[in-house]
């Protein structure tokens, strides 16, 4: 589909390195993405609702609620800006609000980073293009540990929308040969290398979408969680 903007070399995900000796996943390989079983219990709507949200812009126009943080603070930045890697959180004011999600970020057993809820507002397929980028999840993280990758739990039902993702090309800009598209109804669940993968949401719904954002650490103990979990 013609956009009226693409990502030049310029972009500054295309410095994010793409190539490292962390251990990576297997079922990341080949496509960088895994889908998950939808989540088989209720997630209270209070427990995304009555969170402390932040302007903090990402993919869109987004607000974001931490739940697990660098140092507990409710602080939306790379855990780069406390000297940490993306793992080994601490949980915010916010986790008592949202005990579900809480419990189930710690039930899978791996060591988490970043955990949020995202706000998202609507924007069409042209207006999230200008936001397509990759994340920077491995600064500070040795090479000796498990590559950073990111998990999705949809919250709110938004069957016509959903996340575009992309792999490379030779010069490390979004390829559009490898699209693929995430639909977002609710209690969806995936793992996404965002590191390696070019990734936006396009949202086309006159509703906020709701989604919990957790970083995990990759370990073979973590690929046996996805394995038992995944479709």
């Amino acid at each position: 589909m013609a956009t009226t903007f693409w990502p030049t070399l310029e972009h500054w995900s295309v410095k994010i390195p793409l190539h490292s000796g962390h251990y990576r996943m297997p079922v990341l390989d080949e496509s960088g993405f895994v889908a998950l079983k939808p989540i088989g219990f209720n997630v209270p709507a209070v427990e995304w609702e009555s969170l402390e949200y932040m302007d903090w812009k990402s993919g869109g126009d987004t607000n974001f609620a931490p739940i697990a943080s660098a140092d507990g603070e409710l602080d939306c930045r790379g855990f780069w800006d406390k000297g940490k890697p993306d793992k080994g959180a601490m949980f915010t004011s916010n986790a008592a609000k949202a005990p579900t999600l809480a419990n189930y970020v710690q039930g899978t057993g791996a060591n988490f980073g970043r955990v949020r809820i995202i706000k998202l507002e609507p924007q069409d397929r042209d207006t999230a293009i200008r936001s397509i980028h990759r994340d920077d999840n491995n600064r500070l993280n040795p090479e000796n540990e498990g590559w950073i990758v990111r998990s999705w739990v949809e919250l709110t039902h938004s069957p016509d929308s959903y996340m575009l993702l992309m792999d490379n090309d030779a010069d490390g800009l979004p390829d559009p040969t490898t699209e693929r598209r995430v639909p977002l109804s609710q209690g969806a669940r995936f793992v996404v290398d965002t590191q390696r993968l070019w990734h936006v949401v396009v949202h086309n719904h006159d509703f906020p979408r709701y989604a919990l954002i957790t970083s995990f650490e990759s370990t073979p103990a973590f690929a046996g969680w996805i394995n038992r979990e995944r479709l």
